[in-house]
């Protein structure tokens, strides 16, 4: 492309006009892309809901109906709703929880909507794993009390800062974990299995009368590998081959 007269400031003015012209097309791509579902339609949203029982008020309708008008505003078809009533939040397998994470699988949706993270999951690395579930997935998650979408930069943001917060909190339970080691051992505990009480010269005994290793485990109880060691160590035969 050639500029005539003053070609700087003539190119520098349409490098200007280019740049703003494709700044625009990217923000209206990104705002087709995120009311657009994986296969080229309208986005299809799967409404989750819980409440712990189904007296005291507690009514899943008032988490419904956000999430509705919520899909509406966002251009989104509302593709199922799934809600647990009477399950506490406790508890990491329940029923519709389990029909929406093995419909996600199926790619019945491309969003799931949420009134609060609780509602949700049990734990941060209950939450964190189903949402590493949703991301291989390309399914987003919206959470509408938390205002989290990861659909978005800043929901993006949220999910690497819930993946920094399970990394560490799994790391504290490991170190909690040593540290109770470490402290059983300095107290004189012994840890792992308990040993099991052998007679060594009464399996001698039999497998010199020619008893087989199976019959060994029946008579004496205990396992074949630990009757060939006991037999192997007061014997002084080694480790040979058994039979």
């Amino acid at each position: 492309m050639s500029c005539p007269d003053r070609p700087e400031t003539q190119c520098t003015g349409l490098a200007k006009r280019l740049m703003v012209q494709t700044t625009a097309f990217c923000h209206l791509a990104e705002q087709s892309e995120r009311n657009t579902g994986a296969f080229g339609g309208r986005t299809r949203a799967a409404i989750y809901a819980r409440v712990s029982t189904g007296h005291n008020g507690q009514d899943p309708t008032m988490q419904t109906r956000e999430w509705e008008e919520y899909c509406q505003r966002r251009g989104w078809d509302v593709a199922g709703c799934y809600v647990d009533t009477g399950i506490s939040g406790s508890k990491e397998s329940r029923p519709e929880l389990d029909r929406l994470m093995a419909d996600s699988h199926r790619r019945r949706f491309d969003a799931v909507v949420v009134w609060k993270f609780d509602r949700f999951a049990r734990s941060v690395s209950h939450l964190l794993r189903a949402l590493e579930t949703f991301k291989s997935l390309e399914i987003d998650f919206v959470s509408l009390s938390e205002q989290v979408d990861t659909s978005t930069p800043t929901g993006k943001m949220v999910f690497t800062v819930l993946g920094a917060v399970a990394e560490l909190e799994r790391s504290l339970i490991a170190e909690r974990v040593r540290a109770g080691i470490r402290n059983a051992r300095a107290n004189g505990k012994r840890l792992g299995r308990p040993r099991v009480a052998v007679d060594a010269s009464r399996i001698v005994t039999l497998r010199t009368l020619g008893h087989s290793w199976s019959a060994i485990r029946r008579e004496t109880g205990i396992a074949k590998g630990t009757a060939q060691r006991a037999f192997y160590s007061l014997a002084g035969i080694g480790a040979c081959l058994t039979r």
